[in-house]
């Protein structure tokens, strides 16, 4: 019999674990240490959007990186981003990337501290014929991804800095928010030792009456999108023997960043369980995985509610309705490294002898804005790290500060998060706390 993959992740925190509970005098533990960074403003902002130059449409996601630098930021679901540069470059230029479209190098002296906009084309012609003759099929060629792992990605710790947002909507509003500057200890992709997250500054608000009778707790914070890195922790989607397990088809063949990449489509073969099934983005030179995107068909609600609701009240019958990842990576200097992850969760909660039932959105993606190499100064101590079982913590302070994040790259907010950042804002002031 198949052990099945969710069971073995629960040491890992598996991707937004959801914990349902009553309402009443509680608290969220405290289990990090926050630390102060001092905001000396030494850098430029500059603020824009990302479009198609044929449509107009704004385009989501997208990369800009500081060339030379590890500098970088995506971005958000309405094309906008910012990004800080230190004073200290005078010169430089930002290469602007996103998937299917040509990339585009500009240089500092066009972007603007505010409406900077920036034109990407999408790329048109005509791909050469899908040929796997050396890879013998999908399945030999994700087998050979795999292999790979520590030819392709870093084999060195790193230190990220990275940006961290998780969001509770219910139906379509903004009812929790929590939000975070990471540094995080990445280890080398060949070694067995799991990443370690400390947290430089972090704000959280909850609007626990708009929960009704229900508070959910996301636990696992950042790490929830941390353990999205399938290349680092390929147990969290890859389990067994992969032939057996998956089914691989070749869908495609396109460019990212004027790289061939191969798209391969999978599924599970087990469905007695919720199973996965997805998009796997291969470079075809390096065989490096670039980019996933995949979700979980979670048809049967009662097997689906065990893996993913560990206490709620009697009263309540709460199910998942939608589960979908991705992660992408970025390469430098022949490494690929994780640049971003995001986890979206819906659940539908039916309460007895109420008509209607809720339906919650929970939202959890990072990206990273900086890298450099591991040294005994990169971190002050190891009590800095916030255990994987962590419960963001209720903390209203940092949205009254408009330069909360000082010279942080963060993603911009999209606009309805922008509008519970303004209602707090607004609470806030009426009653303070």
């Amino acid at each position: 019999m198949k052990f099945h993959k969710i069971p073995t992740l629960s040491n890992y925190i598996y991707a937004l674990i959801l914990f349902l509970v009553f309402t009443g005098p509680y608290s969220f533990a405290s289990t990090f240490i926050q630390v102060e960074i001092q905001q000396q403003n030494q850098y430029r902002e500059f603020k824009g959007k990302v479009v198609d130059s044929n449509t107009g449409n704004d385009i989501t996601l997208a990369v800009l990186n500081l060339q030379g630098t590890n500098i970088s930021t995506i971005t958000n679901s309405d094309g906008e981003f910012s990004i800080k540069i230190p004073i200290s470059i005078k010169e430089g230029a930002i290469k602007i990337s996103y998937l299917g479209y040509q990339s585009k190098i500009l240089p500092l002296s066009d972007f603007k501290t505010e409406n900077t906009q920036i034109e990407l084309s999408e790329v048109v012609e005509e791909l050469p014929e899908i040929n796997l003759l050396d890879h013998g099929n999908a399945t030999e060629l994700v087998r050979a991804m795999m292999d790979k792992r520590g030819e392709n990605y870093s084999d060195q710790k790193d230190i990220i800095t990275a940006f961290y947002r998780e969001s509770i909507q219910k139906r379509r509003r903004n009812v929790s928010l929590s939000e975070a500057v990471v540094k995080v200890l990445k280890q080398p992709y060949t070694s067995g030792k799991k990443d370690q997250i400390s947290i430089f500054k972090a704000r959280k608000r909850t609007d626990y009456e708009r929960l009704d009778t229900l508070a959910l707790k996301l636990r696992g914070g950042p790490y929830n999108t941390v353990f999205l890195d399938v290349m680092k922790y390929p147990e969290f989607l890859f389990t067994g023997v992969i032939s057996d397990n998956f089914n691989f088809k070749l869908y495609n063949v396109t460019r990212i960043n004027n790289k061939l990449v191969y798209i391969v489509n999978f599924n599970e073969n087990d469905t007695s369980q919720p199973w996965y099934s997805g998009k796997l983005y291969i470079d075809s030179e390096s065989l490096a995985l670039i980019k996933a995107n995949f979700s979980m068909n979670v048809e049967d609600r009662d097997k689906a509610s065990r893996i993913f609701v560990k206490k709620k009240p009697s009263a309540a019958y709460v199910y998942p309705v939608d589960v979908v990842y991705q992660v992408d990576y970025r390469e430098s200097n022949g490494k690929w490294y994780y640049s971003y992850s995001r986890a979206q969760l819906e659940f539908v909660v039916n309460w007895d002898n109420k008509l209607f039932n809720s339906r919650y959105t929970l939202t959890g993606e990072m990206a990273v804005t900086d890298r450099e190499k591991f040294s005994n100064g990169n971190l002050k101590n190891t009590d800095q790290f916030i255990s994987s079982s962590v419960v963001m913590v209720d903390d209203v302070s940092g949205f009254t500060d408009r330069d909360f994040w000082g010279d942080q790259n963060i993603i911009e907010p999209e606009k309805s998060i922008q509008n519970a950042i303004e209602k707090i804002q607004r609470n806030i002031k009426k009653d303070p706390q």
